[in-house]
């Protein structure tokens, strides 16, 4: 599990593969989604990013393939990497919890 909060390109990369296999032009293409352009993967920090997940044993590799002469790797979320970013999305919650409440309590002595 995690036990800091996550670094926002690893947050993307899993919520990414949260919903299915990718390889790694859909993951740059996904992030530059979910992040509305804010977070553009170049592609060795992605790669770096995957062999540092794999490692910790949040995604794993699910098939290869050759496609117009160019090899892909399909990455999935594990269940350990699925209950991480469930814990780190529940950690966000309570901070956006926070913040809203106080902004309230904000506008009322305003």
């Amino acid at each position: 599990m995690a036990t800091t909060s996550m670094q926002e390109p690893t947050r993307l990369l899993l919520t990414a593969l949260a919903d299915e296999p990718r390889h790694g032009y859909a993951l740059i293409t996904e992030v530059a989604a979910i992040s509305a352009g804010r977070v553009r993967l170049r592609t060795g920090t992605l790669y770096a990013a995957l062999a540092r997940l794999q490692q910790q044993g949040w995604v794993r590799v699910t098939g290869e393939e050759v496609v117009d002469g160019r090899h892909r790797r399909y990455y999935t979320l594990t269940e350990d990497g699925a209950a991480a970013l469930s814990e780190e999305t529940a950690r966000l919650r309570a901070t956006v919890r926070e913040a809203d409440r106080r902004l309230r309590l904000r506008e009322v002595t305003a």
